[in-house]
């Protein structure tokens, strides 16, 4: 029997990995998308290529892997390399990448977030002044 990956449930599975809310995914993807998109998008099986290629551009991830991202195999994977004892053979201690800069680098995206969220709430707020001002 075929197994048919669910390129929806994907972008879901990669969004959470990156700790990113459907909320900032919908405001980075732009103007058209909100949290409610976002959550019908990822219940569709097959997602359009072009809407792909932005959402692997968002979350900086290949096109490949959320067409191709198959849990079962991963846990297969998982489960036939470990045992209780190979975990520790693989801790790398001569990482590529210094753990303090990429902490570094983590916090300002973050900071880039915060301020990107502030600036979206700001300009809610002075539509929501205009509509009052309005009436």
């Amino acid at each position: 029997m075929e197994h048919k990956i669910h390129q929806g449930r994907n972008v879901k599975r990669f969004r959470e990995m990156l700790g990113i809310k459907q909320e900032v995914l919908a405001f980075d993807l732009g103007d058209d998308w909100n949290q409610k998109k976002i959550s019908l998008l990822e219940q569709k099986e097959v997602i359009d290529n072009s809407l792909l290629q932005q959402i692997s551009k968002v979350l900086k991830i290949p096109v490949e892997a959320i067409e191709n991202f198959d849990e079962e195999q991963a846990i297969n994977i998982i489960s036939n390399t470990f045992d209780n004892g190979s975990i520790l053979n693989a801790v790398n201690h001569n990482p590529i990448f210094h753990p303090i800069d990429k902490l570094v680098q983590l916090h300002e995206e973050k900071i880039a977030l915060y301020e990107r969220m502030l600036k979206e709430k700001d300009e809610m707020m002075i539509r929501l002044e205009k509509l009052i001002q309005s009436k």
